[in-house]
């Protein structure tokens, strides 16, 4: 059973008279790859900054294996950062690059020659040892960055939307990298970006951030699968979100037509969220449909079609691999497991309250 590491116990931050972290509480877990998700502003990359050492908490504790780090500094932690920009010596060397950790530590010789050996190995980029960082593509640098950090053995690699730079082939490949050296090093990864794709392929756990507080922690299956609310569901992926009345239990309706549904405990008659993604909806035959729409656009994605469809008052999004042209009257089709129900907030200004798994 995997142990707490590191545990943010009621953190609040602010900049002059922005609360940026407000009583905000997270643990993360041995070998570990966590992601804080959310838009730009949400507090994801203070929260990593604070975990580094490189902000302090205006009230709250770190701890790290139970033990209180809140003031040590960053070069005291058991933990490496890899930022945005790569922060390469231009003057270097790639060995150099990477030994740089290790000879302030005053390792020997030999030991840092088998440790620049292991680390590009590791990145795949054996023989690089004599290059300099201008010579590298972007992705190159990257793995550069990520080789200088883990050749000092931490046991957490904080990674700062450190794929924003790259384009998106480089971007893709990088993503695989990260997931098997997490498996090959069995070291704890917390990563911060606001790309879902990101979040969604590599971790194991995803923190979804918004305004400060936690959303939603869970794995990507159950973020992307069950929103526990319309920010989640409209922040992760494309969804259709839309008011919906409980009329009873595994039953709901949406724009003036039952649905049925799996979800239970809302009560009777009462107004819910309901959300349901693109790719579940099917468009059938009209009269095969629990609801009637016609279809006012069409875009190719290239794997699939991406779809507007008015009913009664609002435009459904559907992904499909079938194409339906503009104009076209069809039926609304979902599975019941398809649809998630969702409580609606009391106000419009509720305070998310941080949800653990």
């Amino acid at each position: 059973m995997p142990v707490k590491l590191i545990d943010l116990q009621h953190i609040t931050k602010r900049y002059d008279d922005n609360t940026v972290l407000d009583d905000f509480s997270l643990y993360i877990r041995e070998n570990e790859f966590v992601t804080l998700l959310g838009p730009s502003g949400c507090g994801k990359t203070t929260t990593l900054r604070i975990i580094g050492g490189f902000e302090r908490p205006d009230s709250g504790t770190v701890l790290f294996q139970d033990k209180d780090i809140t003031d040590l500094p960053p070069n005291k932690r058991e933990l490496n950062t890899v930022f945005q920009k790569y922060a390469l010596f231009p003057h270097m060397t790639i060995a150099d690059n990477i030994a740089f950790g290790l000879r302030i530590h005053k390792k020997s010789n030999d030991y840092i020659k088998d440790k620049i050996s292991y680390a590009l190995k590791l990145v795949n980029l054996e023989g690089y040892e004599n290059r300099m960082p201008d010579s590298l593509s972007g992705g190159q640098q990257q793995r550069i960055a990520i080789a200088r950090a883990i050749v000092n053995e931490p046991k957490v690699l904080l990674l700062d939307e450190p794929l924003g730079a790259l384009d998106l082939k480089l971007r893709q490949d990088m993503q695989y990298e990260l997931i098997r050296l997490k498996n090959e090093l069995g070291i704890t990864f917390v990563y911060v970006t606001h790309d879902q794709e990101e979040a969604l392929t590599m971790s194991d756990t995803i923190v979804v951030m918004n305004q400060g507080y936690i959303q939603q922690i869970g794995t990507p299956t159950d973020i992307y699968n069950e929103p526990q609310n319309a920010f989640v569901a409209d922040f992760i992926g494309d969804s259709n979100i839309v008011s919906g009345i409980m009329i009873r239990d595994k039953l709901v309706e949406i724009l003036g037509a039952r649905f049925d549904c799996v979800d239970t405990g809302f009560g009777e008659n009462r107004p819910v969220d309901v959300v349901i993604r693109p790719e579940d909806i099917d468009l059938v035959k009209p009269e095969e449909g629990t609801i009637e729409g016609v279809v006012t656009d069409v875009i190719f994605k290239g794997v699939h079609y991406e779809m507007c469809v008015m009913s009664n008052g609002f435009e459904w999004i559907v992904h499909s691999t079938d194409c339906f042209p503009v104009d076209t009257h069809v039926g609304i089709h979902v599975d019941p497991f398809d649809i998630q129900i969702m409580h609606k907030p009391e106000s419009e200004d509720e305070k998310a309250v941080a949800v653990d798994e």
